[in-house]
């Protein structure tokens, strides 16, 4: 028997946003860590990040990164990206284009800093920026902050390298891998267009 969302444009959806809200909270989901692809020009990169926030009422998702990566000043150049998340038990491929918005110490950034957890600022704490080259190995941390030997206090001075990447979702392309047969369609929410794909 198919599922509900087979060949239904209305329970695709439900189902991709029930599938992104669910990855929110919870991190044995597939779709917590999608891969975020950007670039400008011929640089053009992926890696994986890890989703903060989904909000259907306003098309978006979001995720947390350092001010002094280097995608960010691709972001600055070029703000067009896209996520591609895949549920292998599912069988779920989704692909969204999106339009990044960097939020830098404002509300929103307060906002999600607050709900940080100490374990996770450890991120923001080292002292060169991600992808900064080094003559040894290294976490990037003083050894006092490597082992977790800090209080929540301390943790604050890593807001400075705290960044909100807001991804304005434009489209949405769905696969799902089915044997009787796959199904894939795209969502077009700038023109509120929904199209069947061959797969």
């Amino acid at each position: 028997m198919q599922p509900a969302y087979y060949e239904d444009f209305n329970e695709i959806k439900k189902k991709i946003w029930d599938m992104l809200n669910d990855a929110i909270k919870n991190r044995s989901s597939q779709f917590r860590i999608p891969t975020f692809i950007c670039g400008n020009g011929d640089n053009l990169d992926g890696r994986i990040v890890v989703l903060r926030k989904s909000d259907q009422s306003n098309n978006l998702v979001q995720f947390h990164s350092d001010i002094r990566s280097d995608k960010i000043e691709i972001l600055k150049k070029n703000p067009n990206a896209a996520l591609l998340f895949y549920d292998k038990e599912e069988k779920i491929q989704v692909r969204l284009k999106v339009n990044c918005v960097i939020n830098y110490n404002n509300e929103i950034t307060k906002t999600s800093w607050n709900k940080t957890q100490h374990i996770s600022r450890k991120c923001y704490l080292v002292d060169n920026g991600p992808g900064t080259e080094s003559d040894f190995p290294t976490s990037g941390l003083k050894p006092e902050l490597d082992n977790f030997e800090y209080t929540k206090d301390q943790s604050e001075e890593g807001y400075k390298n705290f960044t909100v990447i807001q991804c304005k979702i434009k489209s949405i392309e769905w696969l799902y891998l089915a044997a009787k047969g796959h199904r894939r369609a795209k969502f077009d929410l700038e023109s509120n267009k929904d199209t069947w794909l061959v797969p």
